[in-house]
């Protein structure tokens, strides 16, 4: 028994010492992020055009704009398609083979880097029409929520008792009208902060929308053609020699950060309110 209660402080404190680590590069790069991005984020970022290099006055609106629809429009393909699969599977074929390998290769596209996402597309949607679009950024972000919304759909519908269909069925009602009058309503805070979770996924991710969406030096509204995003933008601002283009790129970090921020806020809040009735 001692020797067990010593391997087990061992490991507790190694643990211990493992998280410690880990929280305090997490609150670095918060605070750096808001030391330098706190006195970039004014007014003229987010309502100016930019200027030309090294050119103080500038903004970021090209890019907000741009990163507003591609994750708009994201979030219009995902959506759907997420609570639709989830619903087949928890629904309709919850007791079929093929069920249980889409729901492990939804598991496994959870964890699939961005930027692999980002190449698929390139292939199917950008090298065959030629040129970069904002429309096949919002595509590899669609295919980047829609794994995250299907565990989340399938799961919640999971947990509403097969008692209540029963009593839906005993009253005649088709299976569809089940689906959408009872079991959504039962599961329709958890289907919900999955989504909210899965948009706050894709709000941060740059590499997809290199190889998609690329760059736009100018406000535009066109999905067809190459669309600006806050993150592309970082990157090649913080690549960038001047100095003006670094304070925006801090500027543009705070800012996806509070957007972050807020989702996932938004998410917590759903879920202790959903578990607390």
């Amino acid at each position: 028994m001692r020797k067990r209660k010593i391997i087990n402080k061992i490991a507790l404190t190694i643990c211990f010492f493992t998280a410690l680590w880990g929280l305090f590069w997490l609150f670095f790069i918060i605070f750096d992020v808001i030391q330098h991005g706190i006195t970039a984020l004014t007014p003229s970022l987010i309502l100016n055009d930019p200027t030309p290099p090294d050119v103080p006055g500038g903004g970021l609106k090209h890019a907000i704009i741009g990163h507003l629809l591609i994750t708009i429009t994201a979030t219009l393909i995902g959506v759907p398609i997420g609570v639709l699969g989830g619903t087949f599977l928890a629904e309709y074929g919850r007791n079929w083979r093929v069920s249980r390998i889409i729901s492990f290769l939804a598991d496994t596209m959870v964890s699939v880097p961005a930027i692999i996402v980002g190449a698929f597309v390139y292939a199917i949607l950008v090298k065959p029409f030629g040129h970069f679009s904002g429309f096949a950024g919002a595509v590899a972000l669609a295919i980047i929520m829609i794994p995250v919304i299907v565990r989340t759909t399938e799961n919640m519908l999971s947990l509403i008792p097969w008692t209540l269909r029963e009593a839906a069925f005993a009253l005649g009602a088709p299976y569809y009208k089940v689906i959408f009058q009872i079991v959504y309503r039962g599961a329709g805070m958890g289907i919900f902060t999955g989504i909210i979770l899965a948009i706050a996924r894709v709000t941060g991710e740059a590499a997809p929308l290199l190889f998609t969406s690329f760059n736009n030096a100018f406000t535009s509204y066109d999905l067809r053609e190459p669309l600006a995003s806050l993150t592309v933008t970082i990157f090649q601002y913080a690549m960038g020699p001047y100095e003006e283009w670094h304070r925006q790129a801090w500027g543009a970090s705070f800012l996806i950060t509070l957007l972050i921020l807020a989702l996932t806020l938004l998410g917590r809040y759903l879920i202790k309110r959903r578990f607390r009735h």
